[in-house]
């Protein structure tokens, strides 16, 4: 491993997000060397011979995306940043956008030139009040350095970009309903095909990444293609980042290159679990992908092909740790608390199957669960599966079913006994234990009490 850091590779201080901290890395050199001595098609051509995956969760190849677009066809074509990050457990793209936003912009920029657009968008969820000021602040600076605009650095390529606040759905996360919201429609996703890169944004050619992706393009530009692939795996070039929470005792926003030990990671890296206890399982990359247990992820990397092949996916680098002793029929009720308020109601599959879902499990948990409970919860995901527009309904399925088939006995003796098997059993740790009690002052005579 390099240990090399693409993102986290500068000391963060009050003004390490602003155009001048930025220009003093090396910033923008990305830009001014594509738009003065590549062609469009040439910065597609080093993105894919990258290998540059997408990091918004369904890692989608970025430069053979980008490749379906023709610059010179005569339509308008548009590039939008999707920073309606709203997983739960995944906040690593909040800390781009709040610390480096300059890196994410160029990134834009530059997949814009590659596309031909002179237009682009950031749709930014509406709850990132700091990231939201930090991009609008490097978007405002580079209008005034000549960055943006009217014959950028001279050349005559113009691009102009607009920030958009969302409003806090979850689903306009996903690309089709980002785009529906940005034309002032209701955030619901569309079917599809066509797909986004015929007919996306005002049914013009669109394409969608997220910030991380974004971030990683003047990365790519400054280092080359095969720069950029002596990093990482050959099948997972590059870096992750990672935001992680829950019961490790070092919680927060990692970068690692791809093929870590996964294990190191959460037992080195993130300093173990708390109170000494297990690691019970991982919730690797946002609630959408299927839990991995302590013995699934022994000997498992940090890649996409190694994830895959342990029974999940590396996601959104949202990972949410959990110990032993924790209740799973309460954190699946939780889970699915969460999908059913954020279902945007169009397709009759989720809109039923996910409130029918969260009243299961409610059942479960107030020791009024039936023995026919386990199997409905399967077959109301599997009546999701496939039949929605977008793929809320079925992660939510797969979220569930995953955490029955790993600790269905915790279900079963819920509905038993009528309250959790770990009820009564998680040991307290005691915040002052070791502590040397500080002697009392004496009290003044004639205070109150």
């Amino acid at each position: 491993m390099t240990g090399v850091k693409f993102f986290m590779n500068h000391e963060v201080t009050e003004t390490s997000h602003t155009l001048a901290a930025y220009k003093a890395r090396g910033g923008y050199q990305a830009l001014e060397k594509a738009l003065k001595t590549l062609q469009p098609a040439d910065v597609t051509k080093e993105v894919s011979n990258a290998g540059l995956l997408g990091h918004g969760g369904a890692a989608f190849p970025a430069g053979r995306k980008w490749g379906v677009i023709k610059p010179n066809d005569g339509e308008p074509h548009y590039v939008c940043m999707n920073a309606d990050e709203g997983e739960p457990g995944t906040f690593k793209d909040r800390w781009i956008l709040q610390h480096t936003p300059h890196l994410t912009l160029e990134g834009l920029m530059l997949a814009s030139y590659a596309i031909g657009g002179r237009h682009a968008f950031i749709y930014i969820r509406g709850e990132f009040d700091l990231p939201y000021r930090r991009i609008q602040g490097a978007v405002d600076e580079a209008y005034e350095a000549g960055l943006l605009g009217q014959n950028i650095l001279g050349t005559n390529y113009s691009l102009d970009v607009v920030v958009y606040r969302g409003a806090g759905s979850y689903v306009c996360g996903e690309a089709s309903a980002m785009l529906a919201s940005l034309e002032g429609k209701k955030g619901w996703p569309r079917n599809r095909p066509p797909r986004l890169t015929v007919k996306g944004l005002y049914q013009r050619p669109t394409v969608v990444n997220n910030v991380e992706t974004l971030a990683n393009v003047p990365v790519i530009l400054t280092l080359g293609a095969e720069g950029f692939r002596k990093v990482g795996t050959p099948k997972s070039p590059g870096t992750q980042m990672i935001s992680i929470s829950g019961h490790v005792n070092r919680p927060g926003v990692y970068e690692v290159e791809y093929g870590y030990s996964w294990e190191q990671f959460i037992f080195e890296d993130c300093g173990g679990i708390q109170g000494g206890r297990d690691l019970k399982c991982i919730i690797p990359g946002g609630v959408s992908t299927k839990i991995l247990n302590r013995d699934e992820l022994r000997g498992v990397t940090l890649d996409h092909n190694a994830a895959l092949k342990a029974g999940s996916q590396l996601g959104s680098g949202g990972m949410i740790a959990i110990a032993e002793g924790t209740c799973m029929v309460r954190a699946a009720r939780n889970i699915q608390r969460f999908y059913h308020h954020e279902s945007c109601g169009q397709c009759t599959p989720c809109r039923e199957g996910m409130g029918w879902m969260e009243r299961v499990l409610d059942r479960i948990v107030k020791g009024q669960g039936r023995p026919e409970d386990i199997d409905r919860l399967y077959g109301i995901s599997d009546a999701n599966d496939g039949t929605t527009v977008c793929s809320l309904g079925d992660s939510a399925g797969y979220a569930i079913t995953a955490i029955l088939d790993h600790y269905r006995e915790e279900f079963e003796y819920f509905i038993t006994h009528k309250r959790s098997m770990y009820d009564g059993r998680l040991a307290v740790v005691d915040p002052f234990e070791g502590a040397v009690p500080t002697p009392m002052a004496p009290r003044l005579a004639g205070a109150r009490a």
